[in-house]
């Protein structure tokens, strides 16, 4: 067969094992063996995002995976090291450890994710640059001191675009309105004060 799966059987018993997830009789063989039906995945979930200048001065991490500090600086530290190495001209992603590492420079900043191996490394770019349009229609034209001085606002924004480490909202306009609203809030709460 042109996809090198295994040729399957006739009986209907046999259909869902193509993958399970996602597959249109995976939810009913799921509930005939008693078990949960399975989730659909995500086209990409993120492990984590790292912002972080030409310096490797991080400025702004995300993690949707539960690791330990030493671990995370570990990472960081690798991923820092191993980014910035690569020259201008060479792909976006890379193949590290057991994940891909999908990474964008805008102006003095990389935007680096790591994905699982199946994930797609396009949509993922696409994340990326969503993000970035989001921070730009907020700060004006974003730059590295913005989100220096406005981390907390850079963490929100991010936090209203994506939930662990899935897309949440991919509209812009719903995102910049729960940050206006938000924004909204915070100054009728200082005024209160």
């Amino acid at each position: 067969t042109p996809c090198n799966c295994p040729p399957r059987a006739a009986t209907t018993a046999s259909l869902p094992q193509h993958g399970d997830r996602g597959f249109p009789f995976a939810a009913a063989a799921a509930a005939a063996a008693g078990q949960a039906p399975p989730r659909p995945r995500p086209a990409a979930a993120m492990q984590f995002m790292l912002l972080f200048s030409r310096q490797g001065k991080l400025r702004l991490q995300k993690w949707y995976v539960p690791l330990s500090d030493k671990e995370k600086k570990k990472i960081t530290r690798e991923l820092v090291q191993t980014v910035l190495a690569r020259k201008p001209k060479m792909c976006s992603f890379l193949e590290w450890r057991d994940l891909k590492i999908v990474y964008k420079r805008y102006a003095s900043l990389y935007f680096c994710c790591a994905i699982e191996d199946q994930d797609n490394e396009l949509i993922t770019l696409e994340i990326i640059h969503r993000y970035v349009e989001l921070l730009d229609k907020y700060f004006g034209s974003v730059c590295e001191l913005d989100i220096i001085f406005n981390f907390e606002k850079a963490y929100f924004i991010l936090d209203e675009f994506l939930l662990g480490g899935e897309v949440q909202e991919t509209s812009k306009k719903n995102v910049l309105k729960a940050i206006e609203q938000a924004d909204l809030l915070s100054v009728l709460s200082n005024i209160k004060s």
